[in-house]
């Protein structure tokens, strides 16, 4: 049985100011900073020799997990409360699948030399040049190869950042590599995700290029959230699998719960204030969901095989109904899954994906991205 190893849904939902909070003195005249519109996590400013590039910790409101000072000439004198990273970068390390749709609408997918385990890797031209050995294995992103790393001499590395000292990344600090930490994962909605692209771009010097791409995902995100506003009936939908007894389901203010909202659908959780996911045994699933209309985001590949994974499965009217659907449409035999890859860039495709199964009649002829229905 296919099986994709799904990525957490426990993300911690703090709200935090995009405007930066740095409590350190310089002479230097700030020009501009970045605009945001969603995303909480970072900002920009822009000052006559640097840009200075924040990271916000999602763990300690208000706190500063990284500070970057970019600079085209690496002479140029920065203030030594942050990384100084030349700009733009020439080459890359990438330890995550949900950078690699950033880099590749920005035209960047040719400075990547290092990136962790390629075998779930869903890019084209990613694994071309991983074929092509223009690309290093390094291992796990938890226990990345740090000599190999060195050895590479990348502009930067880039991971996500965790609440956690990694020994692995601070190896890599210390030898003079910067570390970048893209936390696209902690915000807490599909465009606050999508906007990170504004953060990759400013090591590029690709911001305009960035608020352009960002600004048309944003408007085709919008146009159709709000066609299906107006719905006059809404679907009631159940989300997830079950796995290993435990059913793990999205919080209202998940952003998985936000989109399915925005999907015009009616979703039992929807006003529940947790942070992140909610683990539920199956005895519960059936109690709220049993009489559901749609089953989405279910992590099998037939309606047989979910039915033989647990017989209370056809318990549930959408399996009766034949209304169920998985993430799995651009899955490779390697378990490589472009859902968990292009689809943090592109949240208004997988609007629509939802859109069209819930209220077809919103987008006639519509054909499904990143879901599938299950046969």
């Amino acid at each position: 049985m296919k099986k994709i190893f799904l990525i957490p849904l426990l993300f911690l939902c703090f709200l935090f100011s995009c405007t930066p909070k740095s409590a350190k003195t310089t002479n230097a005249q700030t020009n501009d900073t970045l605009k945001l519109s969603y995303a909480q996590g970072f900002a920009v400013k822009y000052f006559p020799d640097y840009k200075e590039v924040i990271v916000y910790s999602p763990w300690v409101k208000g706190t500063v997990y990284a500070r970057y000072y970019l600079v085209k000439d690496a002479s140029v004198k920065t203030p030594s409360d942050g990384t100084k990273v030349q700009v733009p970068l020439r080459t890359l390390v990438a330890t995550s699948v949900t950078h690699f749709e950033f880099l590749s609408l920005l035209g960047q997918v040719e400075t990547i030399v290092g990136v962790c385990s390629p075998r779930i890797i869903y890019n084209k031209e990613i694994n071309k040049r991983f074929a092509e050995g223009r690309i290093a294995d390094l291992g796990d992103a938890f226990t990345i190869n740090v000599e190999k790393t060195l050895q590479l001499k990348p502009g930067a590395l880039m991971m996500s950042g965790y609440n956690q000292n990694d020994p692995y990344a601070q190896r890599v600090s210390q030898a003079g590599i910067p570390v970048l930490f893209n936390n696209e994962w902690m915000e807490t909605s599909l465009l606050a995700r999508a906007e990170w692209i504004k953060f990759v771009a400013a090591f590029y010097n690709k911001e305009k290029q960035a608020d352009s791409i960002f600004a048309d995902v944003d408007k085709r995100y919008n146009d159709i959230k709000a066609k299906a506003a107006g719905v006059k009936t809404k679907p009631n939908i159940m989300v997830g699998s079950n796995f290993r007894g435990t059913w793990y389901m999205p919080s209202g203010r998940n952003f998985m719960g936000k989109l399915f909202a925005d999907a015009g659908s009616r979703y039992f959780y929807a006003n529940d204030t947790t942070a992140g996911s909610l683990p539920l045994n199956v005895e519960t699933v059936l109690k709220n969901f049993s009489q559901t209309d749609v089953w989405l985001n279910c992590n099998f590949n037939s309606l047989d095989e979910l039915v033989k994974a647990d017989s209370k499965h056809a318990l549930f009217r959408p399996v009766q109904l034949k209304q169920v659907y998985n993430i799995n449409k651009r899955l490779l035999p390697s378990t490589a899954n472009d859902f968990w890859e292009s689809a943090v860039a592109r949240p208004d495709l997988l609007l629509s994906d939802m859109i069209a199964i819930l209220h077809p009649e919103i987008l006639p002829g519509y054909i499904l991205t990143y879901v599938e229905k299950l046969k």
